[in-house]
């Protein structure tokens, strides 16, 4: 039988860290990403998602997620993509970590977005999940930034961005699940970037790469 990745190269992809493993979501992995975030995610009536997705009820949770996943993939193209990939952990699913681009070619800029079951926070791997996309980010692909948001009030979040050298770029005044919010931006360059003393393992890169619309580029 022919191996999906031929059709879409994405599924071969593989980001490897010292524990964790990220790699695009299949259809047989949602039941997993849906028991994760029916775990808990965060504090309740505290989402520091732009869409409070992760207060759905349970029965509509599961739909939702398989919808924007299944979105994400149909609308993938050279001018406009997002990864979501799924985070594991000694063989469990413990979040999502999404990575995309619009305009690639010309702006050289990838935006990023996570979230881990409460269950595994304060362990770091937020930190390395963030550090595994900035590198393929800037050494796979050739990015020139990384960015990021989060609300004023998410320090979980903007202390992982300092930590890795984000830097400070801007306060927005946005609409989160209809109520305001102080949104603060973050911005990572290859010369900002607080690099980790482990290597980032690739697979499937090369295929990937192409489908984007890319050349590969490894440094």
């Amino acid at each position: 039988m022919t191996e999906l990745a031929s059709y879409w190269p994405p599924f071969g992809l593989t980001l490897a860290t010292p524990r964790l493993t990220l790699r695009p979501i299949r259809d047989e992995e949602i039941p997993a990403a849906v028991q994760a975030a029916l775990s808990g995610i965060h504090e309740p009536g505290r989402s520091p998602f732009s869409q409070p997705w992760a207060e759905m009820p349970a029965g509509e949770l599961g739909p939702n997620m398989a919808r924007w996943y299944w979105r994400c993939r149909g609308n993938m193209s050279p001018e406009e993509w997002t990864l979501l990939l799924g985070i594991w952990h000694e063989g469990d699913f413990i979040g999502c970590q999404d990575i995309s681009a619009k305009d690639f070619p010309a702006l050289k800029t990838v935006g990023t977005g996570s979230w881990l079951r409460r269950s595994v926070q304060g362990q770091g791997f937020g930190k390395e999940m963030r550090a595994a996309v900035a590198l393929y980010a800037f050494d796979w692909l050739g990015a020139d930034a990384a960015e990021s948001e989060a609300a004023v009030w998410n320090q979980q979040s903007l202390g992982v961005s300092r930590s890795l050298g984000y830097e400070l770029n801007g306060v927005t005044r946005a609409s989160w699940g209809g109520k305001a919010q102080d949104v603060q931006k973050v911005r990572l360059t290859p010369a900002t970037f607080k690099r980790p003393d482990w290597q980032l393992k690739v697979e499937g890169h090369e295929a990937t790469a192409e489908f984007l619309g890319m050349e590969p580029v490894v440094e």
